[in-house]
């Protein structure tokens, strides 16, 4: 039988194009999280963009930070280099919401690891222990306890463990504050709006260290509580979660954490505890 010219190419063209699928011509899903695009692999981690020495956006776009540093080395042993790294700003209300979502990988992002959280993500870590604190201005010398906080205004960040502590267990008749960011806190602070803001004293400290902000404010120097990072992911991700952990061990075990901490945190002041051990995941 003979095949018109045209029919023959038709054919040629439909098994082009059967070859070219089957050899994954389609997206490719990148490995250990993240997706694709132009050909290249990205990896989507939620920071925070208001935290000096933590995780800061700055104003000519880059990010810079203890936070930083730690989300870079771990992308870094999960195959990523930074600029494969798109880092996207995690408020604390909406982390949990942005992991189930998918719309990151990962959050490092100052994230607290509790029981609450625990019921709707999984951590790895913890890979830095911080202590709760208090931030007063420079020359107020009436609040040197949490309890000097009842009948004051005090400010925290709407989705913060800090200061659902100290309203439920430290100082019940404080006037709790509540602003979307830490900025706005310190804001208010030196405004006399707010009497205090808390949070965990390795935020503070950066704020109180920025230039602007040098002689206007100072720590009370309280270990209110125990606030242990983690790095949030999906809920029963094991594989990833095995991943992470392993990254955080060798970041410590190399000195690159120790370097870090110095960097970002040495120069406000701030005197962190040794790493933590690892218990996520175990």
């Amino acid at each position: 039988m003979k095949i018109s010219k045209a029919a023959a190419a038709a054919a040629i063209a439909v098994a082009l194009s059967l070859t070219a699928t089957a050899c994954g011509g389609g997206a490719d899903k990148a490995s250990d999280g993240g997706t694709t695009g132009g050909g290249k692999d990205k990896i989507v981690i939620g920071i925070k963009f208001d935290q000096p020495g933590l995780g800061l956006k700055t104003p000519d776009g880059k990010f810079a930070g203890f936070d930083v540093d730690v989300a870079t080395y771990v992308a870094k042993e999960l195959g990523y280099q930074p600029d494969q790294i798109e880092f996207k700003q995690a408020v604390s209300a909406e982390r949990e919401n942005m992991i189930s979502n998918g719309d990151v990988k990962l959050v490092v992002a100052t994230y607290t690891i509790n029981d609450k959280r625990k019921a709707r993500v999984d951590f790895a870590g913890p890979y830095f222990l911080a202590h709760q604190d208090l931030l007063v201005r420079a020359d107020d010398t009436s609040i040197t306890k949490a309890e000097d906080l009842n009948k004051k205004k005090l400010c925290s960040v709407t989705g913060s463990t800090s200061a659902q502590n100290v309203k439920t267990k430290l100082a019940p008749d404080a006037d709790l504050q509540e602003y979307p960011g830490y900025s706005e806190c310190l804001t208010g602070l030196e405004n006399k709006a707010v009497d205090a803001v808390t949070t965990d004293g390795s935020i503070l400290a950066g704020y109180a260290a920025q230039e602007k902000n040098k002689g206007k404010f100072k720590l009370a120097g309280l270990k209110l509580s125990d606030e242990p990072y983690g790095i949030g992911l999906k809920k029963g991700d094991k594989e990833l979660q095995t991943k992470v952990n392993a990254a955080l061990k060798k970041m410590v075990e190399d000195g690159s954490w120790q370097k870090a901490v110095d960097a970002n945190l040495g120069p406000a002041g701030y005197k962190a505890d040794p790493a933590p051990q690892i218990t996520e995941g175990s």
